[in-house]
């Protein structure tokens, strides 16, 4: 009798042990997050400590803001199963045609909001060609991030554009409560927009969209809609986020935030956002999102040269990319 008990109690033991294991590890944030444990654990060793020191993690959460406006748009953008390259040429021709307007003599409360409209301009652009000239996305905004990279160059004639508004500058190294400013301005960003997309009738449309076009056909979806704001919104959060860089670095640069759309979408893809579409939170792109600005972070602080540095951004969306079709392949035996 008492070796039955004994019986049951293991099995008992046992199957809740595999339940507790199951439900651990099918959980892809908490992958997610021992990820981002362990590069704090690694490199706080390999640095002696000063990674993790207060001064850089607020480095890292600046370097997070300006990347993570523009992962908010890619995240949606990978939802409905799309892809936006031109991020990081808007971002530069942003930049540049802020400090250019302020050198003009316009208030930065009438530059910003201008070049925020010029941005969700080119993401209509963007959408146009993707509904209407049925060209792909990965094309249409190629050749996008061409068009806007030369622009930013015209535009300043190859030259950065130095400004001194303080009221300006402010939006890129003040502080609010010992708060950077670049970061109080994405987490406001990511809270509103986690929200839209998880509590409005807008999210479900994006996420019906993005899993089964058909059903949001059958629905009544009008799906060109919904990529037209969406291009329009990651535009506009690339302007932005180069209007942010551009006060921080006092000057528009038109070869600034090269790579920016990679690392965007490295981050929301590394956070479990799908790229065949309609599955992923932001959420989870922000986990990704703090583990490759943690990564990059860590790269930098152990001096690796920059060639080298590239060569490892690559191979972490190389990684992403991985997980993704790992992933993908999971949902579809479950």
């Amino acid at each position: 009798m008492d070796n039955l008990k004994l019986n049951v109690e293991a099995i008992e033991n046992k199957t809740f042990y595999s339940k507790l294991k199951r439900s651990v590890f099918k959980s892809e944030k908490i992958g997610l997050l021992i990820a981002l444990l362990l590069i704090i654990i690694v490199f706080s060793v390999l640095t002696n400590n000063n990674y993790f020191q207060i001064s850089n993690i607020i480095n890292i959460l600046i370097a997070s803001s300006i990347v993570g406006l523009v992962t908010i748009g890619e995240s949606y953008l990978l939802i409905i199963g799309h892809v936006d390259l031109s991020p990081g040429s808007v971002a530069a021709f942003s930049g540049v045609l802020v400090t250019l307007f302020l050198s003009l003599g316009l208030s930065m409360w009438l530059a910003v909001p201008l070049v925020l409209l010029v941005g969700m301009g080119i993401g209509f652009a963007n959408s146009l060609m993707v509904n209407k000239l049925k060209l792909e996305p990965f094309i249409a905004t190629l050749a996008a991030m061409s068009v806007f990279r030369g622009l930013a160059y015209i535009v300043c004639g190859g030259k950065a554009i130095f400004v001194t508004d303080a009221h300006f500058l402010k939006m890129g190294v003040g502080r609010v409560f010992n708060v950077p400013i670049p970061v109080i301005i994405f987490l406001s960003m990511f809270i509103i927009f986690t929200v839209i997309l998880a509590k409005t009738r807008f999210g479900r449309n994006v996420y019906i969209v993005g899993g089964n076009p058909t059903a949001a056909r059958l629905a009544g979806i009008n799906a060109p809609k919904v990529h037209i704001k969406l291009y329009m919104m990651t535009s506009a959060f690339a302007a932005l986020g180069g209007c942010i860089l551009a006060a921080r670095m006092s000057s528009g640069q038109p070869m600034a935030s090269e790579g920016l759309e990679f690392d965007a979408v490295t981050a929301a893809v590394l956070g479990g956002i799908a790229f065949t579409g309609g599955i992923g939170t932001l959420g989870g792109a922000l986990i990704g999102l703090f583990i490759m600005q943690g990564f990059n972070n860590g790269i930098m602080m152990l001096n690796i040269p920059s060639f080298w540095q590239t060569v490892a951004r690559g191979l972490l969306l190389i990684a992403a990319l991985s997980f993704d079709y790992f992933r993908n392949i999971k949902r579809v035996k479950s």
